[in-house]
């Protein structure tokens, strides 16, 4: 999963991603005014995005109507200052879907953006699954079968995003956007390698393979 964070306090915003990035294994961009979080909003696809109310250069209110009204419906958790909490009803009305006031705790933080994401994607529940194989985004444990499945930090990140969209055809393009951030020099190979291991690992005793490769389109995760 791939997250932006759209905060002008350097120091918050690291902890944030710091989080993000440790206890949820996501990918995490910084913008820290508003202007830069309106271009990487509409240049890359993310799975939620942390929009702060006060911003340099555009605030929070008006960078969120203008992504909604491009059409973009990336799930937004507003952060925001408890004096400013009047003015969270004006950003519910115009598109955010949760909010959480400072200050705040970071697990609390990272269980809304993990619940945003899930209910953005059609998956409420925190336990993700398809046939025998289950994950559980909390726990962040794997099984298949009732036997649990020991795998890398990429390996589970990549299953975690085929889950959030079972029986859907993913191109590499589209996970390589959704597991890296805006930083990291993309190759489209690893995905190959990852996708490998998860076949090793997810279908060892069993009958049924769960990740199908669709020639020149991508991969889909199906029963």
């Amino acid at each position: 999963m791939r997250v932006l964070i759209i905060e002008d306090e350097p120091r918050l915003a690291e902890n944030i991603a710091r989080s993000l990035r440790e206890s949820a294994g996501y990918a995490v961009d910084i913008a820290n005014d508003g202007q830069e979080g309106l271009f990487l909003a509409e240049s890359n696809e993310y799975d939620a995005i942390l929009l702060d109310l006060m911003l340099p250069h555009m605030d929070g209110l008006e960078l969120l109507r203008r992504i909604r009204k491009t059409g973009q419906h990336t799930p937004v958790l507003v952060v925001t200052a408890r004096e400013e909490k009047e003015s969270v009803v004006a950003l519910l009305n115009a598109g955010a879907d949760d909010y959480v006031t400072k200050p705040f705790d970071l697990g609390e933080l990272l269980a809304r953006t993990k619940a945003l994401i899930r209910r953005g994607k059609g998956q409420p529940s925190p336990v993700l699954s398809i046939g025998d194989l289950e994950l559980n985004t909390v726990t962040r444990s794997v099984y298949r079968g009732g036997r649990a499945v020991t795998l890398t930090a990429m390996e589970y990140r990549v299953l975690e995003y085929l889950l959030h969209r079972p029986r859907a055809v993913i191109s590499k393009t589209e996970l390589l956007e959704h597991l890296y951030d805006y930083n990291w020099e993309k190759f489209s190979n690893v995905i190959e390698v990852y996708i490998s291991g998860l076949r090793r690992k997810l279908d060892d005793g069993s009958a049924k393979q769960l990740i199908h490769t669709i020639r020149g389109q991508g991969y889909v995760l199906q029963d």
